[in-house]
């Protein structure tokens, strides 16, 4: 057994709630594995919340839709720097005590990116500086929601299809280990749109920290 997040839409501040769970998880790298671990938290999560529709947003969805919200696929054009991933531009905005942010970056792979030896050798994370904005490190997952919600609000199609969805899930998300999380991210995002407030709240970063968090 394992226990992991759901994160759900919220009427109120910050716009996502969660409900952790506990579900039967299936060791293994492969995607079938990982597939049917998915299967077996949203199963805890309907049998709890009945009829709810749940998406697993990450490369491990069966679902099309899921696979392109990963941030390492959803991309974000930049008339100045061309197209990259959420995920290479989050590790590119990293700012370290000795180092930072490493801008070629933004033209790695998303794998490369997360894994660039000078994100673990740098020291401490003292906040984030993406293009010309700088962003603290409080709220946590304030710049990663913002980055996220900016790019995924570029497609409009996507934004109409997460709509239908009441519940979103990361299979490789785990909270001891991480604090941001796009499943999450998804979720704020659709809890905004529903207060009427998403527009609003992605005018600027400034407006998405007052209006999106306490």
């Amino acid at each position: 057994m394992a226990r992991r997040p759901v994160f759900v839409p919220d009427s109120d501040k910050p716009y996502v709630s969660e409900v952790s769970l506990d579900f039967e998880y299936f060791p293994g790298s492969s995607i079938q594995q990982k597939q049917r671990s998915v299967a077996s938290l949203h199963a805890s999560y309907v049998a709890r919340f009945p009829s709810s529709r749940v998406l697993e947003v990450s490369s491990k969805s069966e679902r099309d839709l899921g696979v392109q919200l990963s941030a390492f696929n959803l991309m974000i054009e930049h008339p100045g720097r061309g197209s990259y991933s959420v995920e290479c531009a989050f590790q590119a905005s990293k700012v370290f005590l000795h180092g930072g942010p490493f801008v070629d970056l933004f033209n790695a792979s998303s794998r490369a990116a997360k894994t660039d030896r000078r994100l673990r050798e740098s020291g401490e994370l003292v906040g984030f500086r993406y293009l010309t904005d700088q962003f603290p490190l409080d709220p946590k997952t304030y710049f990663y929601d913002w980055l996220y919600a900016s790019a995924l609000c570029r497609h409009d199609k996507l934004v109409e299809q997460v709509m239908m969805f009441d519940a979103f899930t990361d299979i490789e998300h785990n909270p001891e280990r991480a604090i941001n999380c796009q499943a999450r991210t998804v979720a704020k995002v659709v809890g905004l749109a529903r207060a009427g407030l998403l527009a609003d709240a992605l005018q600027s970063p400034r407006a998405f920290l007052e209006l999106g968090y306490h």
